[in-house]
């Protein structure tokens, strides 16, 4: 490795606060089919649960206790984002779990419209039960 080149980065964790621990992981494992990871109890006053969406490098962490989730407000992460193959398929089977989730948009400039855009432009979105959002892309291939 040169001076001028990073070191390999993976992003492995992303903190969501919520209010209601055990709604949340409902939410993303019943609703969303995300990995229950590790539900752990370090204390009396804190708890951590990882879950991972099926496929993913990336896992989220909600729970209690700690100091960042204590100047995290539950609902104020936007845009978390995830990207799949077939977004069609994927937002039938969020619709089957009661989730409320947009139909599926695309951008024209800067507006978002109904139906399928381009390579990389068609998204759907949908909100945690705190309204933390997150959006869904379909990418090529």
């Amino acid at each position: 490795m040169t001076d001028s080149q990073m070191p390999t980065m993976k992003l492995e964790v992303v903190l969501v606060p919520v209010s209601d621990v055990d709604r949340a992981k409902s939410f993303y494992t019943e609703k969303l089919g995300f990995n229950a990871d590790h539900d752990t109890n370090i204390s009396d006053a804190v708890r951590l649960v990882q879950l991972t969406p099926p496929g993913s490098g990336c896992s989220i962490v909600i729970g209690v206790g700690m100091d960042s989730f204590s100047e995290m407000r539950p609902g104020s992460i936007k845009g978390l984002q995830l990207v799949v193959s077939d977004i069609e398929a994927v937002r039938a089977k969020l619709v089957e779990r009661d989730v409320a989730v947009s139909a599926i948009q695309h951008y024209e400039g800067v507006e978002l419209v109904d139906g399928h855009g381009g390579d990389w432009n068609s998204f759907i979105f949908f909100d945690d039960p705190d309204g933390n959002s997150w959006v869904i892309q379909k990418r090529p291939g």
